[in-house]
């Protein structure tokens, strides 16, 4: 499944320069003239792309992940983590689905791809993960706690729009679709629901 990255709303110019090198982040700077003819120094963050996984199981289940990580309140989101690095997002993503879940896909469809904020090189690819059943046990690392919460199709879109959840992104999709019956119905069927 070839998968083409989103462009950014204001990409880091290949002169840039990095200024910072992070674990997760690094920064960039460079220079442009502005409309007044004074030079400014502009900057944009980078770090990894991220993978989220909508997985469904075989029986229709959906999984999402109730998480705690070190330094942050619980929540509730989907499964997933940053792509290490030259990784593909297709392959991040069935390497975090099994880590997290111990889950395997049958079926994968993207479902988004999206770069959320303009001043950060960061894509977020999320996909549907059909047909998963599970053939492990978790393999977190440290930093992190991941308990498995099956619901069905409208549980998962009542979670989706709660205020428990992170993925903001995924909010409005649900938003949309529940404002709109063709959207929802058009939603259920990619969900196998």
């Amino acid at each position: 499944m070839p998968i083409k990255k989103p462009v950014s709303d204001q990409p880091i110019p290949a002169d840039a320069k990095k200024v910072f090198k992070g674990i997760i982040f690094d920064a960039y700077q460079w220079e442009l003239k502005g409309y007044d003819g004074k030079v400014r120094t502009f900057e944009k963050l980078k770090r990894p792309d991220t993978s989220l996984i909508i997985p469904v199981t075989e029986d229709g289940k959906i999984i999402i992940a109730k998480q705690e990580q070190p330094g942050k309140e619980p929540f509730i989101g989907l499964v997933g983590g940053r792509l290490d690095e030259g990784e593909e997002p297709l392959e991040a993503a069935k390497r975090e689905l099994l880590e997290e879940t111990g889950y395997e896909a049958a079926e994968w469809e993207l479902f988004d791809a999206s770069q959320p904020v303009s001043k950060i090189d960061w894509t977020i690819y999320a996909f549907i993960a059909k047909g998963c059943r599970k053939i492990a046990e978790q393999d977190l690392d440290g930093a992190e706690k991941v308990d498995m919460l099956l619901v069905d199709f409208d549980a998962f879109v009542e979670m989706g729009l709660s205020g428990k959840t992170r993925d903001e992104w995924l909010k409005i999709k649900l938003l949309e679709a529940k404002l709109d019956p063709t959207k929802m119905a058009a939603l259920k069927k990619q969900f196998g629901s």
